[in-house]
């Protein structure tokens, strides 16, 4: 069985995350999508509540889990049994940090790989941070975030 990881922070998940999900569950087995908590972020969402989000609009694709992990990415690829990682790709700039990290992952295990797959067009310019900043400022996200998401951010910055 072909697993692949695809970590990251998901702080929230966007329509963005959502293309790679769905277009990386068609290449592998089984997708976990890593949720990380990153102790050097302050993010909007808890890891429990990026967790819930991510499961509630994966939950119609049978074959994505999503879990949480702390630590190097390759280690939670290692304890999943995945051989893969998967990463999106927005810009060139994108490229040459993804590039450097799956070398040096590459050097940790040389046998899990990295899987780049190229963010689609009309989601080329999202970022999680973008979305929280439009929606701190109280602009319309609901182009970038699907309605359950939505619903979640805005309940978070009124709190």
């Amino acid at each position: 069985m072909k697993r692949a990881i695809y970590p990251g922070s998901f702080d929230p998940v966007t329509l963005g995350h959502i293309d790679v999900i769905k277009r990386a569950s068609s290449l592998f087995d089984w997708l976990i999508i890593g949720v990380l908590n990153n102790r050097a972020k302050s993010p909007l969402f808890s890891v429990e509540e990026r967790v819930k989000m991510l499961k509630e609009v994966t939950k119609d694709i049978p074959n994505v889990e999503v879990k949480s992990f702390g630590g190097l990415t390759v280690d939670f690829a290692r304890e999943c049994g995945a051989n893969a990682l998967v990463r999106g790709l927005r810009a060139i700039t994108d490229f040459e940090y993804e590039l450097q990290i799956a070398q040096l992952n590459r050097v940790i295990d040389p046998n899990i790989d990295t899987v780049f797959l190229t963010t689609n067009l009309k989601y080329a310019y999202l970022s999680s941070s973008s979305v929280k900043e439009v929606a701190a400022y109280g602009g319309d996200i609901s182009h970038f975030v699907t309605p359950y998401v939505e619903n979640e951010v805005h309940k978070k910055l009124k709190r």
